[in-house]
């Protein structure tokens, strides 16, 4: 599955996710921000095929969340909208 981390951990030790293969699900105040699916390096990868592999794993991610993309986007759009109010 993945880790869970506070945005302030995710910044004290970005290297250190950057090089993992392990998805990180970011919140801030307990909520969850947004979420870093790394694309694992492999010897000759096309680009094409880790995009694949990152919509899978995001795909993953959602069902154990138990969202869809649509209610992702939704709450992206909810977001988005009240910041700009704000």
């Amino acid at each position: 599955m993945g880790v869970r981390v506070g945005i302030r951990e995710l910044r004290e030790k970005l290297a250190s996710y950057a090089e993992s293969t392990v998805p990180v699900e970011v919140t801030r105040h307990g909520q969850t921000i947004g979420f870093y699916i790394p694309i694992p390096k492999r010897p000759g990868q096309a680009e094409r095929e880790a995009l694949l592999e990152a919509g899978r794993r995001m795909q993953a991610e959602l069902a154990r969340l138990g969202l869809t993309e649509e209610e992702l986007a939704a709450d992206f759009k909810r977001w988005r909208k009240a910041r700009r109010a704000g």
